[in-house]
């Protein structure tokens, strides 16, 4: 059974003395190698955790934070996320690094940002060989934690003119891994004058965050 890091048991546990500062959990926006623009949206993930922080119980950060894959951080961070329009590689050891991550009872949210399937689909297979995404089943939790989406993940920008869907890798029952493809929820995310979308396709995008973050923290559930 994961034994979730300090930090994240202390965030869950309530109010704290008033001699220590509050613990408070972030994102962790993955810096990965291979050309693609992890960087990308950079409006996003604030924007997720002012929603978290206003509309959840949760004691989260104003700021994401970056990391890669080797650094110490990764271990005291619940959710990681990762984006981008082109290619992705893993390393050999960062493999390891991410599955044990994962293992141990980390949450990995993958958002195409139109260009970084072929690539993300193949260093997932690499990842976890014996564990294929599927189809994220529209009765799972992420669904209906805290808003109700029956029609599973929202389409927010048309890229292909697909149907937005929600992919996942399941370790021992848990979704360790989400993958949300032809949605592109971190343009939701972003400012409003970004990518100019009408108010409802953002609070869409927000609420579909809201639901990932507090499943992959235990909140809500």
């Amino acid at each position: 059974m994961f034994r979730p890091p300090l930090l994240l048991v202390l965030a869950l546990a309530g109010p704290v003395p008033a001699h220590g500062p509050a613990p408070v959990m972030t994102i962790g926006r993955l810096h990965y190698d291979g050309g693609g623009d992890w960087y990308a949206n950079p409006s996003s993930l604030p924007n997720l955790l002012t929603a978290l922080r206003t509309r959840t119980g949760l004691r989260v950060a104003a700021e994401e934070k970056v990391v890669t894959l080797s650094d110490d951080d990764l271990w005291n961070i619940p959710y990681i996320y990762m984006t981008g329009h082109g290619n992705v590689h893993w390393s050999d050891q960062d493999l390891l690094t991410l599955r044990r991550y994962l293992q141990q009872g980390g949450f990995l949210h993958a958002d195409d940002n139109y260009g970084m399937d072929a690539s993300i689909r193949r260093e997932l297979g690499r990842l976890f060989p014996d564990h294929p995404l599927v189809e994220v089943p529209l009765d799972h939790p992420i669904y209906h934690l805290i808003y109700d989406f029956p029609r599973g993940i929202p389409k927010i920008h048309v890229h292909d003119g697909k149907p937005a869907q929600g992919f996942g890798i399941f370790l021992d029952g848990r979704l360790a891994v989400y993958y949300s493809y032809q949605s592109d929820l971190g343009d939701g995310w972003e400012d409003p004058e970004v990518h100019h979308d009408p108010p409802e396709k953002r609070e869409s995008a927000l609420r579909m965050g809201v639901n990932l973050f507090s499943y992959a923290v235990g909140y809500g559930g």
